[in-house]
This record gives C-alpha cells, sequence and structure tokens, in this order.
C-alpha cells in the first residue's frame, strides 16, 4: 500500500500522516486526532485489538471522513463499533493483489454502502462467481464460490519469475465470451441486495461432513462466544487414520497470562453457537490455545501452516 499511498497523496494535493510505532496502542489514536487526519485506513485485525483493548477511548476522531479497510474479511459488529468512534463516518471497503497491479472490487462514496461490503467491481474489472459446477452463476443472482476475474484488467500480470503463469492463474478454469477467466483464489458472497462479501481465501476452506464452508464464516461466531477471547482461527484437520475433516479451533485469549479452567466447555460453547448460527450437522472436535497467530507480513493469518502444524501434532500423537 506504500506506493499508492504516496502517489495518490501527491496527485490529489493531500498530506500525509506518517507514525512512527505500532497502531495498537493510545499513541497512535492521540496521533489521529492531533495530525487531524481525513481517511484512515485500517485493517480488520488492527480494529478487532482496538476494540478489545478500548486503547482508543477518549480521543477525538470527528476529522475522520472516511475509513479505508483492505488486507481481510471484515466483520459488522467491529466496523459499526469503528464507525462510531468518528461520528459514523463510512468503511470504504478495497480489495486486490499485487498481481492484478490493484484492486478488483471496491466501496464507493458515490454509492449506498452495506457494512463489510463490497458495492461495485473497481473500474474495468469483470467479475464471476463460480458455482458448485465450476460455472459462473448469472450476474443478478446470489451465491457464493470462488471468485473469477475477467482476464483483461489495468495492470494485470502477464509473467511470473519463479512459475508458469499459465498454470498458476488459467489453467482448469472455465471460459467466458471465448476468454478463459483468470483465477484470483478468494471466496466471495453476492447478496440479494447486489453487494459483495469476502469469506477469505478458497483454500481457507474446508469440507465438513461433505459440507464446504469458509474458516471466516466460523471463526466470527467463535470471536463473540467468550468475552475473553481475542481471536480464533478455524482449521479443518484431516485424522491420521483418515477420514472426514475434523473441526478445530485455535483460540488467542486477550491475557496472555489468561488459563480457561475448562477447555472442553469453551469447546461445547463453540461448538453450540457454531451448530446453532450456521449449521447443526457441523461439529467442534478440539480446541487448541496459543499466544497468537502466525500471519503473513501483511498481516493475514496462515491457516494452512496451522493446518500442517495441528496435522503433525496429530500424526506424532498416534506414533
Amino acid at each position: 500500500m506504500g506506493p499508492w499511498l504516496v502517489y495518490a497523496s501527491l496527485l490529489n494535493g493531500a498530506s500525509i500522516a506518517l507514525y512512527n510505532g505500532s497502531p495498537l496502542g493510545s499513541g497512535f489514536a492521540k496521533f489521529v486526532q492531533d495530525a487531524k487526519v481525513t481517511m484512515l485506513g485500517v485493517v480488520p485485525s488492527i480494529v478487532r485489538t482496538w476494540k478489545s483493548t478500548n486503547c482508543i477511548d477518549g480521543y477525538d476522531w470527528s476529522s475522520i471522513r472516511c475509513f479505508g479497510s483492505t488486507g481481510e474479511a471484515s466483520n459488522v459488529d467491529e466496523y459499526l463499533w469503528l464507525m462510531g468512534r468518528a461520528l459514523y463516518k463510512p468503511v470504504i471497503e478495497y480489495c486486490g493483489g499485487t498481481e492484478i497491479g490493484g484492486g478488483f472490487i471496491t466501496g464507493s462514496l458515490l454509492q449506498a454502502q452495506s457494512l463489510a461490503a463490497f458495492s461495485t467491481p473497481a473500474m474495468g474489472c469483470k467479475l464471476f462467481i463460480l458455482g458448485n459446477d465450476g460455472c459462473p452463476i448469472p450476474q443478478n443472482v446470489p451465491g457464493m464460490g470462488e471468485l473469477a476475474l475477467s482476464p483483461l484488467i489495468f495492470g494485470a500480470s502477464s509473467t511470473l519469475l519463479n512459475a508458469n503463469h499459465y498454470d498458476v492463474y488459467f489453467s482448469g478454469m472455465p471460459s467466458r465470451n471465448g476468454q478463459i477467466l483468470r483465477r484470483h483464489g478468494d471466496v466471495f458472497e453476492r447478496t440479494s441486495g447486489g453487494y459483495y462479501r469476502a469469506h477469505g481465501r478458497a483454500d481457507d476452506t474446508m469440507n465438513l461432513g461433505g459440507i464446504k464452508v469458509s474458516s471466516v464464516e466460523i471463526e466470527r461466531i467463535c470471536n463473540a462466544v467468550d468475552s475473553n477471547v481475542l481471536e480464533t482461527a478455524a482449521i479443518g484437520v484431516p485424522p491420521p487414520d483418515g477420514g472426514p475433516e475434523q473441526l478445530t479451533i485455535v483460540v488467542v485469549f486477550k491475557d496472555s497470562n489468561y488459563t480457561p479452567p475448562d477447555l472442553n466447555q469453551l469447546r461445547m460453547s463453540f461448538n453450540s453457537a457454531v451448530q446453532k448460527k450456521l449449521n447443526p450437522l457441523f461439529k467442534v472436535s478440539h480446541v487448541v490455545p496459543l499466544p497468537s497467530l502466525p500471519r503473513t507480513a501483511t498481516n493475514k493469518v496462515m491457516r494452512r501452516v496451522l493446518r500442517k502444524q495441528l496435522a503433525q501434532l496429530d500424526q506424532n500423537s498416534k506414533l
């Protein structure tokens, strides 16, 4: 986002506010207040920490005209709370990737917005949501599936340094109007109101009892189960002897020194909430507490790393 920030700010005659330090404390909140920031970029994980620690309470953020959010799937409750810190100014969602030269879907101040949702494809981009048969569902029909893009996008890559570009982005993809669609890898939902919601990476989905479900959907439910929970990661772990994936919830507590009195009770609470709010056939098999979740340099949770570690742990237990 650095080059975007510099280029867009200078192009529009704006000033850039740069804070030297972590954004997770009251020092950053005071900086936003004193610098009279008008557009504040956030990542959902940062907002979750602000909400759980109340570190930005008491500061005047009335100068903010809008928020920008990118990097992860957002949460409605957390973003409604965030808007309340700045007289309910809107949050403009934005999603993209380096390999497509920027964004493919966004919110817009020219349209009515929906919390934690996108209102329009980016300029020059066409979106397709693939159904269970691997083909695009009609554009005016609600649904959820893996996202595909029209191959004609401003700034999209045409080669890769260390991999075959065609194999990574086009191999096995369906065609539309004589053009092979480009793979993106995110799971997206188109709502009945015409908005779009992100549900994490396609490789962050799991198969529970023959039903495909996004990790993010389960995590949103589990995050709200216990006030001591800071965040969770839902992982489908194959059992050592083979068979269907078992749902494991990795949990990080707000207080790193907190020891839950009964992990099994927490597991049953997670289980009850998931079955009530998502699907009665889902079952939480294990709860694993960790001090933190593994993340990429851009703060995305590396569920694949957790899945590998937990699968290895199960295998060692069997041995």
